[in-house]
């Protein structure tokens, strides 16, 4: 691999996320990213604008530093930037950053604070210190059995407070999120969970009422001294709503609300947060406020959203941890669409009050879909992604219901 560069990017992971980063990082600097994946899977094996080695144990911290060793020595005159793409690599990183091999960044915060941010109950102690809304809350533990009461009525939504633990368990058949129509849907999801083994707190909130086009994603970047470089907010259109994909979004307009942005400043710095961070939102139309349901302590899986709208993620790590640069606050205002799923079923999907926004940026040459890219387009490529709209379309169908119309 020819790399005139004085960097190598290294990612974990092996999904869209994953995908998302190395393109950022090809469409900036033309590099290949090394990426280590625990399957030969799509959209990262096969990939030209990829270096994907596949390591079955990825996610065991053992292996995790072997792979990191072994990247090291083969670049051993570069710095290589280490991103993970999932929240178990995330958490292998911040607990390994200072005791990894000298030529490696991994530009996030301590594994300490990592730990208490990833943990639901211990975000919602630290969003209404900073005056940050959420929805109202109720912390459950496996003591309690099915004697206790909560304050609101149905539906009621249940997740993990550890979501790396919950998916540490192995279990197939739990869900991402747990939406229960009834106090006894409710308590059959419960038992379901802790009989599968999962050890910690359930978070059990009030659904806030509104459909997809209700949820806000905001994305920031906060430099090496800790303060927030970027943030850009992205109005999500449509998500997914098939059991293990529900809440992953698949239509996103980029949006701007200098307020939300401030609060959200005002914590990461208080925090002296480093790295990027992704925060899942909901505007509840009750009371005008919006919600902060969860923070995710990397980019999120639509990062290129960000990209999308002209802030390429692959040049904010780089400009800051390999340049030096010192950036001031930019909040996005730009206008784009990004995409996972076919036009189709955008359109077919999404409110229509939204459509004439849709063409116009599409007129306008500001949409994009993360597998689409021309610069890794061989034919095999280009079948595999036609097989992801295919069967983007018949899921769709399946688990999404049109919307109604006014």
């Amino acid at each position: 691999m020819s790399n005139p560069l004085s960097f190598q990017p290294l990612l974990f992971g092996g999904d869209i996320n994953v995908y998302s980063v190395a393109r950022a990082f090809h469409e900036a600097y033309g590099l290949r990213s090394v990426v280590f994946g625990k399957y030969p899977s799509f959209p990262c094996h096969n990939s030209a604008i990829i270096d994907y080695r596949v390591c079955p144990d990825n996610e065991d911290e053992r292996a995790f530093r072997r792979n990191i060793q072994a990247v090291s020595a083969e670049f051993s005159q570069k710095t290589i930037l280490l991103l993970g793409c999932g929240d178990s690599y995330v958490q292998l990183a911040a607990h390994c950053r200072d005791s990894l091999p000298e030529n490696v960044i991994a530009p996030y915060i301590s594994g300490e604070l990592l730990d208490t941010l990833i943990n639901k109950e211990q975000f919602y102690t630290l969003c209404d210190r900073h005056g940050i809304d959420h929805p109202a809350t109720f912390i459950y533990d496996r003591s309690m059995g099915h004697s206790f009461t909560l304050p609101w009525d149905p539906p009621y939504i249940a997740k993990p407070a550890d979501s790396v633990a919950y998916w540490g368990c192995g279990d197939h058949s739990l869900a991402k999120v747990y939406i229960c129509q009834s106090r006894e849907e409710l308590l059959e999801s419960l038992d379901h969970v802790y009989a599968a083994g999962y050890p910690d707190h359930m978070v059990l909130q009030e659904f806030i009422p509104g459909d997809d086009s209700y949820m806000r994603v905001l994305t920031s970047y906060s430099d090496r001294n800790g303060k927030v470089t970027l943030m850009c907010l992205g109005h999500v259109l449509l998500e997914e709503h098939s059991p293990h994909g529900i809440g992953n979004h698949a239509v996103i307009i980029t949006d701007h609300d200098e307020d939300l942005c401030r609060k959200i400043q005002t914590l990461l710095e208080d925090l002296h947060y480093t790295g990027f961070s992704n925060f899942d939102i909901k505007y509840d139309r009750r009371d005008g406020k919006y919600k902060a349901f969860e923070i995710n302590c990397r980019q999120g899986r639509s990062n290129y959203y960000l990209t999308g709208a002209g802030h390429n993620i692959a040049r904010m790590v780089v400009e800051d941890r390999i340049e030096g640069k010192n950036k001031p606050l930019e909040i996005t205002k730009n206008r784009a669409l990004w995409r996972m799923v076919p036009r189709s079923v955008a359109f077919k999907f999404t409110p229509k009050q939204y459509h004439p926004e849709m063409r116009a940026l599409i007129q306008a040459g500001a949409d994009c879909h993360s597998l689409v890219y021309s610069r890794d387009a061989s034919l095999k490529r280009r079948l595999r992604v036609m097989k992801n709209h295919i069967g983007n379309i018949k899921r769709f169908d399946q688990f999404n219901k049109v919307p109604e119309e006014d």
